[in-house]
């Protein structure tokens, strides 16, 4: 696996992304990947993250603006996979903390996507 440009060693999400601690896939290619968060707060509750060590969303400049397009492209498609309902009857919640004060607690972009009956009533 070719390292991110960007590694931060003390990083849980570059650890994960370097293969160093285990994770459950939910998907991955060459800058990004998907993998179930530990603590879900739905039925479907995955993290989309780019291998790149990019600290928050605030962190993100212009050179990112494709790998953000792609995360919010490739979150339906894998809500779907993981077994959101379709439709909107159905549907899916996707959300990014940005720094300590909006919630985030890992400090390396990841967006959450869940799906399931109103989970998103915890926060």
């Amino acid at each position: 696996m070719n390292q991110p440009a960007a590694h931060d060693p003390d990083c849980i999400f570059c650890k994960i992304v370097a293969g160093k601690i285990p994770s459950r896939k939910v998907y991955e290619d060459q800058e990004l990947l998907a993998f179930h968060d530990i603590n879900p707060w739905a039925p479907v509750h995955f993290l989309i993250i780019p291998k790149e060590h990019i600290e928050s969303m605030a962190h993100a400049g212009a050179r990112h603006e494709a790998l953000l397009g792609r995360m919010m492209v490739l979150a339906p498609r894998l809500a779907l996979e993981a077994g959101c309902n379709p439709g909107t009857a159905g549907g899916f919640r996707v959300l990014v903390n940005n720094g300590r004060e909006g919630g985030q607690e890992v400090l390396h972009l990841h967006m959450h996507v869940m799906a399931g009956p109103r989970p998103w009533k915890r926060g």
